[in-house]
């Protein structure tokens, strides 16, 4: 599978990642040999960036991550984790489920906490989960409401660890772009994971981040390109998710109409949604979910799919994509 660089840190991620959000129980719980085969899946299919955190699973993903590589040379694959919320044991949860979607006891609470304790003692938590002695790229999680503690403290903190050799890139991940974009324009990164903001349906990241990725040459990662499953089906499904909450009619909507074009052009909404971000110069790679096995060989299968130029330029006439935007191109 072709790899495309974050910067000059040597760090190369392939155009198709996994990412560790089901492997941490979202939503349902599956078992360990099932995302032990996910992780498997994704190997055979080429696949060498893989995406976790903490809050996934309250360290379940990271666990079954470590797991699941343990047994791959190190030098050939990416390994990403984040930063922002700390896991502090807790021993009377043990009888609750999570409350934040992941199927698992709550043995275990988040704590907001971007300080450069908090930063560096999550890094060590992290190693000790993955089984691992460094990371390859470290995210800010989700620092929405934390801007000033991850811009002063968080940053400065991972920029440390860089520079002593413990995190080879650092970056954001969210799910808005234009904080991200500040976050490109004011700090010294290297990547950033953007969800569900540069996809088939949605392009706001054009209008900021993409373009402020490209000036200061950050890598951008396109993360939730299926908008929380809307588009990860041929056909969209009455109370197919988006953002993680049943999808609106108006984007319900849009979609099938996307799908309808599709069809018409012998490809598949899947498909289509997995190559679409790619066709932008800062996008470096997508990252997708994958439960089991199956999941992950029907996502190789639809990456590796032809999507003809002429579906995106009726994409444009039918106006379903805005003009202006960097299409892909056939390979």
């Amino acid at each position: 599978m072709r790899t495309r660089p974050v910067g000059d840190r040597g760090v190369r991620l392939t155009e198709l990642g996994l990412g560790g959000s089901m492997l941490g129980n979202l939503y349902q719980a599956i078992s360990d040999e099932d995302g032990r085969a996910a992780v498997d899946a994704a190997w055979q299919a080429g696949v060498r960036y893989f995406d976790t955190a903490p809050h996934y699973g309250l360290g379940l993903s990271e666990r079954r991550f470590g797991r699941a590589l343990a047994d791959r040379p190190r030098t050939e694959y990416v390994l990403s984790t984040k930063v922002g919320r700390l896991l502090v044991d807790d021993p009377d949860g043990g009888d609750r489920r999570d409350d934040a979607g992941f199927d698992v006891p709550a043995s275990s609470r988040r704590v907001w906490d971007f300080s450069r304790d908090g930063v560096r003692r999550s890094v060590a938590d992290s190693l000790e989960r993955l089984g691992l002695d460094h990371l390859d790229v470290v995210y800010l999680h989700d620092p929405d409401e934390h801007w000033e503690a991850a811009i002063e403290e968080g940053f400065p903190a991972l920029a440390e660890l860089r520079a002593e050799g413990a995190v080879a890139a650092i970056g954001v991940g969210m799910n808005q772009s234009s904080m991200l974009a500040r976050f490109v324009r004011e700090a010294d990164l290297d990547v950033v994971m953007v969800a569900g903001r540069y996809t088939l349906l949605e392009q706001g990241a054009a209008d900021d981040l993409l373009p402020a990725a490209l000036e200061h040459g950050v890598a951008v990662v396109a993360a939730a390109v299926f908008n929380s499953g809307l588009l990860a089906r041929p056909r969209p499904e009455p109370g197919a998710r988006h953002d993680y909450s049943p999808a609106p009619s108006p984007l319900l909507e849009r979609a099938r109409r996307i799908a309808e074009v599709c069809e018409r052009h012998g490809t598949t909404l899947p498909a289509a949604a997995l190559r679409f971000p790619l066709g932008h110069p800062a996008v470096a790679s997508v990252v997708i979910g994958a439960k089991d096995a199956r999941e992950m060989r029907a996502n190789q299968e639809a990456f590796e799919a032809t999507v003809p130029p002429g579906f995106w330029q009726e994409l444009l006439a039918e106006d379903l994509l805005p003009e202006g935007l960097a299409l892909p191109v056939p390979a």
